[in-house]
């Protein structure tokens, strides 16, 4: 009886790993120009975009993120921070009225605030470097699926201009699937490049519904912000995405 349950188990784990690898096997994906012409293929690793949607982590990676960018602005004075207050109002006995130790407690008027909201408060979450890898792994996965991840061989512009910036979008969404790449008019993409240069950076950076980024720098944030994501030189994208979990 013993071996034939240790036999089930050892089943159940076999099939477990195949189904594993299975979900991780490489998408062939189309590589564009940045005239909107499809070049060749490439085949994007399974580990990077091949990953099941996981709600809970990215829910969690996202919250972790914003709670630790939150800087604490309200603040309300104590009555350890309000002035004057320091004689006893009236004695302890005989007046009738209650007793008072200080004009500055919360029930006076121009007394310190019992329970405020205080500056000093922190609320940084911690956040596994691994979770927010695989968060970032996980939305690169479900928008590829969902056709907004575009791969492009390159992407130069000649001089630093907003015009020349605005006819190469155009040309981009000339693509089937990415139409509303120059029509969108907020957070339309972010634009993901190894190396960052300055015609580029110049050239789009008037532009309020995208933002270029160095891939090294992209995060779980920027990547829910933006509908579409543009990648250039895909092999050198995905040679840094892979060193992020190392």
């Amino acid at each position: 009886m013993a071996k034939d349950f240790a036999k089930k188990i050892e089943k159940k784990k076999d099939g477990k790993k195949s189904d594993k690898k299975a979900e991780l096997k490489n998408v062939e994906v189309k590589v564009f120009d940045q005239n909107g012409k499809s070049t060749s293929t490439f085949d994007a690793p399974g580990e990077i975009f091949g990953l099941n949607w996981n709600a809970d982590l990215v829910h969690q990676v996202v919250q972790s993120m914003r709670s630790s960018a939150r800087k604490s602005v309200a603040h309300t004075k104590s009555r350890a921070d309000v002035s004057g207050g320091g004689k006893k109002p009236w004695a302890q006995k005989g007046t009738g009225r209650a007793r008072h130790g200080s004009t500055r407690s919360p029930i006076w008027v121009g007394g310190g605030v019992a329970h405020g909201p205080r500056n000093d408060k922190n609320y940084d979450r911690k956040i596994n470097k691994k979770m927010k890898v695989k968060a970032i792994y996980t939305i690169l996965s479900q928008k590829l699926r969902d056709g907004e991840v575009l791969f492009l061989n390159s992407l130069t512009l000649s001089t630093p201009k907003t015009k020349d910036a605005r006819v190469a979008l155009t040309k981009l969404g000339s693509i089937e699937g990415f139409e509303m790449l120059s029509k969108r008019r907020n957070n339309a993409a972010l634009i993901a490049v190894p190396t960052l240069d300055a015609n580029v950076k110049l050239g789009f950076q008037n532009m309020g519904n995208l933002e270029v980024m160095e891939v090294r720098n992209i995060n779980p944030l920027a990547l829910l912000q933006y509908k579409y994501v543009v990648m250039t030189t895909p092999e050198e994208i995905v040679k840094t995405l892979s060193s992020k979990m190392n």
